[in-house]
């Protein structure tokens, strides 16, 4: 019988009720092919199926989980906090304790709106900045991912790359023709454009570290310039943390990165789980926002009581221990120095992007500074890689394309594991390719 026999059945299941069968489409494995694993439980570092195989977790539910699953003081506060109901859609004091704690970790926030999604932080963001503007234009980078409303869907990184998809389907040649597209790490390309459409751009929008097309750091200078330009031009340079918000540094990227954006918008860690974003910046800029303004955004569940206690507990917890983003780049930098010696002792061309507690492995000889070169490197590899890990114990996220995501619950005896189990792999597949 195969160790996944209750994930298939499941998934033959569910493809009879949701679309491909998940409600997200990278969990398909489209990428990586074979049929995607169905999560029963998860603890610590730690996931379980439905076949009740363990797994070490480096996706962490692609980036909240920073200190491992059914975190204790999250699952308690969330305990308590649900029996006096699950919505009220009127405003409580959590979700002003909430702002005002986002806003001693982020000195640049004035004002901050919650709201259900990265995806809808993003997009709210972006219509202010075309609200406060006048403009309808907006750069972003090929490659980067800022949730699926139309506007971003162009050149959008990792779950359309998974699925070869070009072009969307349902995004009007409106949409399409305000969205400008630069390779990241391009200052001429955005230089070029924003002189083409001189007075036209409302926003650069950017992933200041990139988790979309693996993780790829800002070349040096990158950001800087940007922030230059949009000085000078009077665009809103909006700050997309929603992967890195909270999980690079209390401050995210901007703090770790010393920029500081106009907009900047969160999701992942700051919901420690559950579905909530938010965006935030600039007194001058947020101002204009509904019902300060005329920039109309709303949201039945946007601070919802549950997920706010989640985020302030866990929020609370990052800020009040600096102790852990150390221990996390400890272990990341272990882990990735690891997986570098096995792969030099095989021989495996290969780069490896690490920043913080976020890393990706590349199978090539080139660096990977944007999608294009992300693109080149070898995917088929990773693929091989992904099932070999997964078979045994190791769970990466199912594309190349992906960034994978540390958590705090992870031990040594979990990174020793994982680069044994590469050393695996690569032995074994040197025995058969010399065959």
């Amino acid at each position: 019988m195969s160790m996944y026999q209750n994930s298939k059945q499941l998934f033959e299941r569910a493809q009879q009720s949701i679309p491909g069968g998940v409600n997200s489409p990278v969990r398909a494995f489209k990428s990586v092919g074979g049929t995607p694993v169905f999560m029963k439980s998860a603890k610590g570092a730690y996931l379980y199926d439905a076949d009740g195989n363990q797994y070490i977790d480096y996706i962490a539910s692609w980036g909240p989980m920073i200190l491992g699953h059914a975190y204790e003081p999250v699952v308690k506060a969330i305990q308590e906090k649900v029996t006096y109901s699950t919505s009220f859609g009127a405003p409580t004091e959590l979700e002003i304790k909430m702002a005002e704690l986002i806003k001693t970790m982020v000195p640049n926030v004035d004002l901050i709106r919650m709201v259900s999604s990265g995806t809808e932080a993003c997009m709210s963001a972006l219509r202010l900045a075309r609200g406060y503007t006048g403009r309808n234009k907006f750069i972003k980078f090929d490659g980067c991912y800022h949730g699926h409303a139309d506007a971003f869907l162009v050149k959008a990184g990792s779950g359309m790359a998974t699925l070869n998809i070009q072009t969307v389907p349902g995004v009007t040649g409106g949409v399409s023709n305000d969205t400008l597209t630069c390779a990241y790490n391009d200052l001429p390309a955005v230089e070029q454009l924003v002189n083409q459409y001189k007075g036209e751009i409302a926003a650069i929008i950017i992933e200041p570290v990139v988790g979309n097309m693996g993780c790829i750091l800002p070349a040096p200078g990158f950001l800087e310039r940007l922030r230059k330009i949009c000085d000078e031009e009077g665009i809103v340079f909006i700050f997309d943390e929603v992967m890195t918000g909270f999980r690079l540094a209390a401050g995210g990227a901007q703090a770790k990165l010393n920029i500081n954006a106009d907009l900047i918008t969160y999701g992942k860690v700051i919901g420690g789980g559950l579905p909530v974003g938010a965006f935030g910046g600039k007194k001058e800029i947020m101002q204009h926002i509904a019902p300060l303004g005329n920039v109309y955004q709303a949201g039945t569940l946007s601070g919802n009581p549950i997920a706010m206690i989640a985020g302030y507990t866990l929020l609370n917890e990052l800020k009040n221990n600096p102790a852990i983003y150390e221990e996390l780049d400890a272990k990341t930098k272990y882990l990735g120095d690891g997986i570098a010696a096995i792969l030099l002792q095989h021989k495996i061309p290969n780069r490896i992007n690490r920043f913080g507690s976020m890393i990706s492995v590349h199978f090539c000889d080139h660096d990977i500074i944007d999608f294009e070169s992300a693109s080149r490197a070898n995917i088929l590899l990773f693929n091989q890689l992904f099932h070999f890990m997964l078979d045994n114990g190791v769970y990466l996220p199912p594309s190349a394309y992906e960034s994978w995501f540390l958590n705090n619950a992870l031990t040594y005896a979990d990174l020793d594991k994982t680069i044994e189990l590469f050393n695996g792999f690569f032995h074994t597949k040197g025995a058969k390719d010399t065959k």
